[in-house]
């Protein structure tokens, strides 16, 4: 079944909210006055199936920087896809690592705004796939409607695509867009993105962001029962390796021994665990690390109140289904367990490695150890300072042979409720009948403190009505054509982008 976008008119979209009606009805005056959309939409539909497509050939692309699996490939086909929707100017951008992107599509509008994609995904196990990750097949899936599973369908290559689809409407149409955009890219999201600023610090790049009012990443925010959350920020996030090994250290062995061995020589996966077990409190949960949290600013009372609203409109039991668990930690309630998950700072054992893994027993004294770990940051802290926290802890309890590798993350991002790519979200939300919530922040981390922090100082968020599920995860969808009434596929979505440009160039 198509989605609900599909087959209705701009005068029905518009006119469908109920709540909010004085902001809508001051909205539609101005959106009215701008243009007929009419014809966008129409587009829309008519290319759905080449829209499909072209996300189905992006994601056929595998693009891994954990793996450095397809970087380039994948570069050069998403400069390709800026391009076929209307970027007149798309240059790589050379870095330390995977290359970045830099594009821009000047309509002569009076305002201008940045926008964020990455290009690059997780890593992906097909034996835990339901069908091939890089298949990018097309799944009907019960209460939900015709699906893309695949690497990246919803994180972010499905929501990216969709505004492209957007973007190839106004082109088809001849229709100018009514902002101008400013598009940064990057191949090392998934790894914490060590090298995008050196991307958007570029002085011609980073003297066009300077013209810009805000930053915004496309994104499918709808849950399963249609409703939306407007995040006004992220936790920062570093993610590093720890490594024990007999050859750094000089105690425990150079090379794998036989078992027996443990008796006389120091074990380096034990000295790890020994290491970690010092990072957080007794409840194997709480942050221990002396200083880490020192900066960590509490909830402010508006903060406080959103996730009070939140926690009335939001069902316990639901949330608990879609993670898998029973309880929260401590066993503390609902509200508290929102209230921790915006505003704690974390220590994350991600993976642990070491000697052999595989069927029955080796018998083996492993010469190496390694714990994968993510620390997410709240603001005021930062990452330099979450770094330098950590290293010193583990020297002063006596673990400074403790090898200590960050392979990327950044600061924490804050933007405010009433920035104008805020309003302008809100406003199209409540024209479909949508009231959304806003959130302080999510508890996962982009990299838009490289939007809202130094030098810039600019509002940055995420925008976009559609749905998917499994980022990171097995079996990753992106809904295509919805057959549940209260989420948008990707026509739908699509649509909202044109509606979403147009209150950004209303939006004072």
């Amino acid at each position: 079944m198509s989605s609900p976008f599909r087959s209705i008119d701009r005068r029905m979209f518009l006119q469908s909210a109920v709540a909010g009606a004085a902001v809508a009805t001051s909205a539609r005056r101005s959106f009215a006055a701008d243009a007929d959309l009419k014809p966008l939409f129409a587009e829309i539909d008519k290319r759905h199936d080449e829209a499909v497509h072209r996300l189905q050939n992006w994601i056929r692309q595998p693009s891994i920087a954990a793996e450095n699996r397809g970087m380039n490939e994948g570069c050069e086909l998403t400069m390709s896809m800026l391009r076929e929707a209307g970027f007149a100017s798309v240059t790589k951008v050379p870095t330390d690592g995977q290359p970045g992107i830099y594009a821009v599509l000047d309509s002569g509008a009076p305002k201008t705004y940045g926008m964020y994609f990455m290009y690059d995904v997780k890593q992906a196990d097909p034996k835990e796939w339901s069908s091939p990750p890089f298949d990018a097949a097309l799944v009907d899936k019960p209460g939900l409607g015709k699906c893309l599973v695949g690497r990246g369908a919803v994180n972010q290559k499905g929501p990216e695509a969709t505004f492209l689809a957007a973007l190839h409407a106004f082109r088809a149409t001849g229709r100018k867009l009514p902002v101008n955009l400013v598009f940064v890219g990057e191949g090392e999201e998934e790894i914490g993105s060590p090298h995008f600023p050196q991307v958007v610090h570029k002085p011609d790049i980073l003297a066009a962001m300077r013209k810009c009012t805000g930053v915004f990443m496309p994104m499918a925010v709808q849950s399963l029962d249609g409703t939306v959350q407007i995040n006004l920020g992220a936790k920062g996030v570093i993610e590093l390796e720890l490594v024990s090994s007999g050859e750094h250290s000089g105690r425990g062995p150079k090379e794998d021994l036989h078992s027996s061995n443990e008796a006389r020589v120091d074990s380096p996966a034990w000295r790890l665990v020994q290491a970690l077990h010092t990072l957080v409190g007794p409840d194997g949960h709480t942050p221990a690390i002396e200083g880490y949290a020192d900066k960590a600013r509490p909830l402010s009372s508006a903060e406080k109140a959103m996730i009070r609203e939140a926690a009335h409109r939001l069902n316990e039991d639901t949330v608990k289904k879609q993670l898998g668990v029973q309880h929260w930690v401590h066993n503390v309630d609902f509200l508290e367990s929102l209230e921790l998950l915006v505003s704690k700072p974390t220590v994350n054992i991600e993976g642990l490695v070491s000697g052999y893994t595989g069927p029955g027993g080796k018998t083996i004294l492993p010469h190496r150890a390694v714990a994968k770990l993510d620390l997410r940051l709240v603001p005021d802290m930062t990452a330099a300072g979450a770094l330098a926290a950590l290293k010193a802890h583990l020297a002063k309890h006596g673990f400074s042979d403790i090898e200590v590798n960050m392979t990327g993350g950044y600061d924490p991002t804050s933007t405010p409720g009433d920035a104008a790519l805020i309003r302008a979200a809100v406003n199209v939300y409540k024209r479909a009948g949508i009231d959304p919530m806003l959130w302080p922040r999510i508890a996962g981390s982009w990299p838009g403190f490289i939007f809202t922090g130094d030098p810039l100082h600019l509002p940055a968020g995420h925008f976009g009505l559609g749905h998917g599920n499994g980022a990171h995860a097995p079996n990753e969808y992106y809904v295509i054509e919805s057959s549940n009434p209260k989420v948008q596929g990707m026509a739908g979505g699509a649509k909202s982008h044109v509606e979403y440009l147009y209150e950004l160039a209303s939006v004072s």
